[in-house]
């Protein structure tokens, strides 16, 4: 039997794009006074490390969406504190997948008045895309699998996780769902 989990973004490799996209975005806002608008919770790590690479005057802002219904309705759980309006805005966030999400909070952003709104995402999954949405930042296209690290989560757990792994055997983790413990933490639940 495969391995049920296999690390796909090494934590170096993290920090290399990482550092890589802090020097586009800086390189395209050299001026700064950017927003920086990271999405919680999943790209609270990403969101961490790309400020740090961020060497202009910018604040930083949170978002917070709640999915709801077997539409997957958006709804605003947590909105922005400060003022958008006429200001430079960069969207954070750690997955893009079919592109509904981030086309509701891009449409977000730019009703609070921003006078740019531009993505980063640190994964794009574009074959799974419904919607084309713009994403000036991408760290790594990815395939269709379910990722568990570096803010990617099973039921909450796993985000503390360093690096990015994919999940081969999503029924394995769905009937223990501590079973990646071991592997994460070198420790094992029962």
């Amino acid at each position: 039997m495969p391995d049920p989990f296999v690390e796909v973004i090494p934590r170096q490799t993290l920090e290399r794009r990482v550092s890589e996209m802090g020097a586009d975005v800086t390189a395209d806002y050299p001026d700064g006074d950017l927003v920086v608008v990271g999405i919680l919770k999943g790209s609270l790590f990403f969101f961490k490390d790309l400020l740090y690479h961020l060497p202009i005057t910018c604040e930083s802002e949170f978002l917070s969406l709640t999915r709801f219904g077997r539409e997957g309705r958006v709804s605003v759980a947590m909105d922005v504190s400060i003022p958008l309006e006429g200001r430079d805005v960069l969207i954070v966030l750690e997955i893009v997948d079919t592109g509904l999400t981030l086309a509701t909070i891009q449409r977000l952003i730019q009703a609070h008045g921003a006078a740019s709104v531009r993505t980063a995402t640190l994964l794009d999954k574009a074959p799974r895309r419904i919607i084309d949405v713009p994403i000036e930042y991408r760290g790594f296209q990815v395939g269709d699998e379910y990722l568990l690290g570096y803010g990617l989560d099973w039921k909450g757990y796993y985000r503390n996780v360093p690096s990015i792994w994919a999940v081969m055997d999503l029924r394995h983790l769905a009937q223990n769902p501590r079973a990646f413990d071991a592997i994460a933490y070198g420790t094992h639940h029962g």
